[in-house]
């Protein structure tokens, strides 16, 4: 692969012409074609129910039975060092003896099922997941939970219900491992909408987090894909990703993420080694130091850095840790928590009405090249088309500029009002320079899980 050295182009007329120095994407701005409100608009509010803070949906922390059995769940506690600490193995009839700002639970729908893993790999849970297995199958709640969810994943798969209720429940736990040893789990936030909220379209997106919220949520799904590599030795990469709202694909608008263990690195990650290769320096060169030189830089801090992104189909704000450790698992607690002040002031910055896609990027387990975490915040404001599919030019209606001008004000004015955290730096506030980022490429690094 072949980086572009010049991948923003501005027209006479205005057009902004952009290539994606990692994926050689291809995107047009054309003016006049983003003025236009953003934002997803509810046309007609209903007034909330206490019950629907806590049982709108099946993430509801009343419905706490209608997803698969728990992994882990982040809690409240003014003894533990930032407040929140993790609790693991609880039975049914514990889930409701703590507040779970944050669970971790199997996904009912997988993308990469149990199966599998175990019919192409021989793969079986290990020791401590099968006595957490035995455990809650021992229990009758456990058990009747279990069963549960199996006939209701059987049904859902179109088995008729006749078929699945004949079953019996030996056959229907054999099904079982894939609730406690799968590779795709979905992390809920306790909030469905704000606190406060009087009507339906006050929704809790990761913008509304507070930053001690959100700092524990980043740091809760760091150690989620650092256990799901752990707990599998076929895993080559966990893709990690946050869908907000329909339009970016969301089921259900309730703030959630989402991680899934997979056996390759996908077509997009093997270009960039292709790249990092042949120029260990070109996260620096080709993203950051660019994004500094075109005046693209948003905000940062001693961690991280946010610019407006060039090259994607759709507006992209893209955060850069500055760590020189490439996996973030092996961050400090303060590193972590910087890069989730930069996410989370982006978020905020966008608003809840904004659907996005929120795509998390590491390098994985088995490689031995350079690549930091960063992490892309793709805003879902338009839809493809017949020009896109025909031309592989994809129209971009906000430009980099344009979407750094949108942001810009938007963090001040939040930061302000304490809402986003206040050690940011913002706009023309920023020290980034070339060569800012403090990750180096010959850094050695082998201790992959430590």
């Amino acid at each position: 692969m072949q980086a572009n050295s010049n991948p923003l182009v501005t027209l006479a007329d205005g057009t902004v012409k952009q290539v994606n120095p990692f994926s050689g994407t291809q995107v047009w701005t054309v003016p006049g074609r983003g003025n236009r409100p953003l934002g997803v608009k509810n046309t007609d509010p209903q007034p909330l129910t206490p019950k629907d803070f806590t049982a709108r949906d099946s993430f509801g922390s009343d419905n706490a039975l209608q997803t698969p059995p728990e992994k882990a769940r982040v809690i409240r506690d003014a003894s533990a060092p930032r407040g929140f600490r993790t609790v693991t193995g609880l039975l049914p009839s514990q889930l409701h003896e703590t507040a779970a700002e944050f669970r971790r639970v199997p996904n009912l729908f997988e993308i990469v099922t149990y199966d599998y893993w175990k019919d192409n790999y021989g793969f079986s849970p290990d020791s401590q997941t099968q006595e957490r297995m035995d455990r809650y199958l021992a229990d009758p709640e456990g058990r009747e939970h279990v069963l549960a969810i199996v006939r209701t994943r059987l049904k859902a798969a179109g088995r008729p219900a006749s078929e699945v209720e004949a079953l019996s429940d030996e056959e229907l736990l054999t099904r079982a491992p894939g609730y406690f040893a799968g590779g795709h789990d979905v992390i809920i936030a306790r909030r469905h909408f704000v606190d406060g909220a009087t009507m339906d379209n006050q929704l809790a997106s990761s913008g509304t987090l507070t930053v001690e919220e959100h700092r524990a949520l980043t740091s809760f799904t760091v150690e989620s894909i650092a256990d799901l590599y752990r707990r599998n030795r076929y895993v080559r990469y966990v893709v990690a990703f946050q869908n907000w709202l329909k339009p970016a694909g969301a089921s259900f608008d309730h703030l959630h993420k989402q991680l899934v263990a997979i056996d390759e690195h996908g077509e997009q990650l093997d270009g960039e080694v292709e790249l990092v290769r042949e120029n260990p320096n070109a996260y620096n060169e080709y993203a950051v130091d660019y994004a500094a030189r075109r005046n693209l830089i948003i905000a940062e801090n001693d961690y991280a850095v946010a610019f407006a992104g060039f090259g994607h189909r759709y507006p992209t704000l893209e955060i850069f840790s500055k760590s020189a450790v490439c996996e973030p698992w092996k961050q400090t607690p303060e590193e972590i928590d910087g890069m989730s002040d930069i996410i989370h002031a982006c978020h905020a910055a966008a608003g809840p009405t904004i659907p996005c896609n929120e795509e998390w990027h590491h390098r994985p387990i088995d490689l031995d090249v350079r690549m930091p975490w960063r992490v892309m915040i793709k805003w879902r404001t338009s839809n493809l088309a017949g020009f896109e599919g025909g031309t592989k030019i994809y129209l971009n209606t906000i430009s980099p500029w344009d979407l750094r001008d949108r942001v810009v004000p938007a963090m001040y004015k939040l930061r302000d009002e304490g809402k986003i955290s206040a050690d940011i730096h913002i706009a023309t506030e920023c020290e980034c320079l070339p060569n800012s980022l403090k990750y180096n490429p010959l850094v050695e690094d082998d201790d992959r899980l430590a």
